[in-house]
């Protein structure tokens, strides 16, 4: 049988928003390839405890704040390994390589650039996306409210949009879509187009797959930055991450007036989806700010919706 090793890793944001890396020795499994730092949980160890004593053995620092990122299960053949990641942006110390290890701080984005091991793919995709997920407002007949509900949430701090809108000709969808496409642009902020509104999806930053889209599809896209898939069940997680998809929006997590027929799946089940998948997941259905902290402790990437997810 092979055997389980769980590790704890910290990845380190400095106040640049670089990411810390340390590479591998040559001799050790894996080697030569570049990781988030921390080690293997002892017996009796939580991950949180883990990644403290590794961080203050490997770095030389103390860790003083840090939460959840995501969680990531992978067989690499002769030994499989759970991954418990953390997100840490307050220290003191200054991080050294105490092991002889050379260490790099690299922006999110240049982070594709460096060889990994494999488990570490899905931490690279959760620490390019933001924690909040903003739907468009789907009233397209209104497309002045569609714009300011917008405007609104990109000037809270939004840095990820899905573009859905319904009421409109193919027509005035485009011409809507382009003036958000703008504004998304000005922001700096991520555009993902869902697939029901039938725009190519190299046209914004990436596509969002409908559930109906995420299961007729056999195979990902090409020339996609992002994908990403709606979802309802472990099933369909299980076939956005067997498609190749970047994360997930799984719902209804909380009652939701939008769906007032549909039984939420309550946090219990959403964060045992969540652990059965090695994607970044947001949290749908009744979210609202003051619900952030709660979805990161049960595993998600953080919370996505229409209204409710801006102040």
């Amino acid at each position: 049988m092979t055997a389980t090793v769980h590790v704890a890793a910290g990845a380190l944001i400095d106040d640049r928003g670089r990411v810390l890396l340390a590479r591998r020795h040559d001799h050790a499994h894996q080697g030569g390839l570049w990781e988030f730092p921390g080690g293997k949980c002892e017996t009796g160890e939580t991950p949180q405890t883990a990644l403290v004593r590794e961080l203050c053995e490997e770095l030389g620092i103390d860790v003083a704040a840090c939460r959840p990122l995501i969680r990531v299960a992978h067989d690499y053949g002769d030994r499989r390994v759970v991954l418990h990641v953390f997100r840490v942006e307050d220290w003191e110390g200054e991080p050294h390589g105490l092991e002889g290890q050379p260490l790099e701080w690299v922006a999110p984005d240049a982070l594709l650039d460096y060889p990994m091991p494999a488990a570490d793919r899905p931490v690279v995709s959760a620490l390019r996306l933001p924690d909040t997920c903003l739907i468009t407002r789907p009233e397209g007949d209104e497309p002045e409210s569609v714009l300011a509900h917008l405007e609104h949430g990109l000037a809270a701090g939004v840095r990820l949009v899905q573009f859905r809108v319904f009421g409109l000709g193919e027509d005035g969808r485009r011409r809507l879509f382009d003036q958000v496409r703008v504004r998304c642009r000005e922001a700096d902020a991520l555009l993902l187009c869902n697939s029901a509104m039938g725009i190519d999806g190299a046209e914004a930053d990436g596509l969002h797959l409908s559930v109906r889209d995420l299961h007729r599809l056999h195979e990902r896209p090409a020339g996609l930055r992002w994908l990403a898939a709606s979802c309802h069940s472990l099933d369909d997680l299980r076939r956005a991450e067997a498609l190749g998809a970047d994360f997930a929006l799984l719902s209804p997590v909380l009652p939701t007036p939008s769906h007032p027929d549909a039984a939420p799946l309550g946090w219990t089940d959403f964060a045992q989806a969540v652990e059965a998948v090695d994607l970044p997941i947001y949290a749908l259905g009744g979210m609202h700010p003051d619900l952030l902290e709660i979805a990161w402790r049960h595993g998600a990437q953080g919370i996505a919706g229409i209204r409710g997810v801006v102040p």
